[in-house]
């Protein structure tokens, strides 16, 4: 009985970010607070870099709050890969294979995040197999995620696609504070494509471009739209 109720204290003592982390489930508490009291717990600003590409990995980024962006820059063009919100791990091609990051990541917001070393998460991936499985199922999951939004990109007409990232990004019927710069960048376009598009369900009476944000004007012909 009351080694139960030490553990149970134990898992009090865990931030809420590390035992959120479904990549953890079933590692003892006492494991996981030995990793946390290990690692180091960040409150970053929006727009915090947390590395770059091409940069050697050597640790793991756990978001606890907030939201990170990864993405890829070519050019005077950035290519968004994810978005993330807590409770969410990236970085994790740093710790495994070459450790070499394919992209990088900054805050979107302020954002909490726990970072564990490298040698530590190894530690851990040696103790608990289903850790490790869980990391190579995360990994796959990215990844098809990465060829779907590439194969939209090369086979689906712009409109539709648009018409999907706006109803994706709407909080009630207005998106809010995203650019036709920052809507071409999710969409992997030029700026000026995805601006002619906007014009298109503007002139159509689906939307109305206003001052910092884009208002739904009539839904379900704009949800017909994205399943063009």
């Amino acid at each position: 009985m009351k080694k139960a109720q030490n553990t149970e204290i134990m898992a009090h003592k865990i931030s809420a970010g590390f035992s959120s982390m479904s990549l953890f489930k079933g590692v003892p508490a006492p494991r996981l607070l030995s990793m946390e009291q290990r690692s180091e717990i960040r409150e970053v600003p929006a727009g915090h870099v947390f590395f770059e590409l091409g940069e050697t990995g050597k640790k793991l980024f756990l978001l606890e709050k907030g939201c990170v962006q990864t993405f890829r820059n070519l050019g005077e063009r950035k290519l968004i890969i994810s978005e993330l919100a807590a409770p969410e791990i990236f970085g994790e091609i740093g710790c495994i294979g070459k450790c070499i990051y394919h992209c990088s990541a900054q805050a979107t917001e302020p954002s909490r995040v726990g970072i564990v070393a490298q040698k530590e998460f190894e530690a851990l991936l040696n103790e608990y197999p289903q850790v490790t499985r869980r990391l190579l199922d995360l990994v796959g999951q990215r990844f098809v995620h990465v060829l779907l939004d590439l194969e939209g990109m090369s086979f689906r007409p712009l409109l539709p696609r648009l018409a999907g990232l706006l109803l994706e990004k709407a909080e009630g019927d207005v998106i809010r504070n995203m650019t036709h710069k920052e809507l071409a960048e999710h969409l992997r376009v030029y700026r000026e494509s995805a601006t002619t598009v906007l014009g298109e369900l503007r002139k159509a009476g689906i939307i109305a471009i206003e001052r910092k944000q884009i208002r739904i004007l009539d839904r379900p012909r704009l949800e017909r739209a994205s399943r063009e």
